[in-house]
């Protein structure tokens, strides 16, 4: 129970650490490369990583005689379904972030990709996923600290502002397949299938709309095995793995410190300065995350049998 609460708590921040890190990697790589370009790189080195991943996992389970490793029969098919799917979302919301950062400033994609917080749990009421009152004052806490430390100007809507908007809601899209999908499958191997659907997608986008160069992507070589092994590779895994029978509203708020985690690694790395207001974004941001793991009296036996985890 207490590997559970690790996996299911500790994982989707450690994901949040390295996107938010890996700000600083994919501001490097958009000086060199296309989106399409850099998008391809970077999911074919998830990809081979996570093969590579998942061989090792392999013959570790042949080891192991208790027969718990065996696959049920549906599970190749539901494997095969929900990495398409995953891998179609993932693919569509990346692109559609990059093409908005062509016209909207940074701050507020941060804010508007963000949203997947607030989307999540209102999609969730429809797919009959119940949530506490805690969570939807976690969600309106979540959003007040990511305006606060996101938005540094007037908020107008722009086409960047809506290709991010629709970003956000494929965001979305990917967390609640990945909730269906992760209770069925391994998610490694879930993982590693949707990195290949994101590879083939966007090598199609690049060869249609790019032109890419292997000089260019030599010089940002560092940032894409960076991105590629570690935001894509890694992180994208903990998610699936920390969204295995857990409250996927709860995981999108500890996956939310991303935007946190970004500013950190701006104010270290790239030497900005945090302004007082945020400041008190991440103190928000961050009592929403506490808000959201504490237990809400009365609702242990409901928790139980939902199978959620706060």
């Amino acid at each position: 129970m207490k590997a559970n609460r690790i996996r299911q708590n500790v994982f989707p921040v450690l994901a949040a650490l390295i996107w938010g890190t890996a700000f600083v990697a994919q501001s490097v790589g958009a000086d060199y490369v296309e989106p399409f370009t850099f998008n391809t790189a970077r999911s074919a080195i998830a990809f081979l990583f996570l093969l590579v991943l998942c061989g090792v996992f392999s013959r570790l389970r042949r080891r192991d005689f208790s027969g718990e490793a065996q696959a049920r029969p549906a599970s190749r098919r539901d494997l095969m379904l929900g990495g398409v799917l995953c891998g179609v979302a993932l693919t569509v919301a990346t692109n559609l972030q990059q093409k908005g950062l062509e016209t909207t400033s940074s701050g507020k994609a941060g804010f508007i990709t963000a949203l997947y917080i607030v989307i999540v749990p209102v999609v969730g009421l429809f797919l009959k996923k119940k949530a506490p009152g805690t969570i939807w004052i976690s969600v309106v806490l979540a959003v007040a600290g990511l305006y606060c430390l996101c938005i540094n100007e007037g908020f107008s809507v722009t086409s960047g502002d809506v290709y991010v908007m629709l970003c956000a809601f494929c965001f979305s899209a990917h967390i609640l397949v990945i909730d269906h999908f992760t209770q069925k499958v391994d998610g490694v191997a879930l993982s590693c299938v949707q990195f290949f659907v994101a590879t083939v997608l966007s090598a199609i986008g690049m060869l249609v709309s790019e032109s890419p160069s292997w000089s260019a992507l030599l010089q940002c070589a560092g940032p894409i095995l960076y991105v590629g092994i570690f935001s894509s590779g890694v992180a994208y895994t903990l998610q699936i793995l920390a969204q295995k029978d857990s409250n996927p509203t709860v995981v999108s708020l500890l996956l939310s410190l991303e935007s946190v985690f970004a500013t950190l690694a701006g104010a270290l790395l790239l030497h900005d300065r945090m302004s007082g207001r945020e400041y008190f974004g991440c103190v928000l941001v961050l009592a929403a995350v506490i808000l959201a793991q504490l237990p809400v009296p009365g609702r242990k036996q409901a928790k139980a049998a939902a199978g959620e985890t706060h």
